[in-house]
């Protein structure tokens, strides 16, 4: 019965790292492949780097993405980081949006404008 209580914490502990952590991280590893192996022509994507483009072919590993009309690169599956919703706007169009006068400022924080240069200063 002793050596059962000096076991049982160690087990104990192996569970919850497997739930808290192991699990999780299998299930999200998972979706990733479900997603990138559900990728067709059309879909816009944005990459793990944060290039946003729009898939032209697809082949075995590899997809051949579009980054502006008439550039296309060969990427890896795996670095597609996520698929773009159809209204959900990429980071590009809105800040052609911001510059061409609208104003869809993140809530707090302001843009100043000097020769070109941009800086970002937070409001508390």
């Amino acid at each position: 019965m002793g050596q059962l209580g000096s076991i049982l914490p160690l087990i104990l502990l192996v569970v919850v790292f497997y739930f808290l952590l192991i699990r999780p991280q299998r299930k999200r590893q998972q979706e990733a492949v479900k997603m990138q192996n559900s990728l067709t022509p059309g879909t816009r994507v944005m990459t793990t780097t944060g290039l946003f483009a729009t898939v032209v072919a697809v082949d075995n590993d590899d997809v051949v993405l579009e980054v502006s009309p008439g550039i296309e690169t060969r990427w890896v599956k795996a670095a597609i980081g996520r698929v773009i919703a159809p209204g959900e706007p990429a980071a590009a169009e809105e800040r052609d949006a911001d510059e061409s006068g609208d104003d869809k400022h993140e809530s707090g924080s302001t843009v100043d404008r000097n020769d070109g240069e941009d800086s970002s200063t937070k409001q508390s």
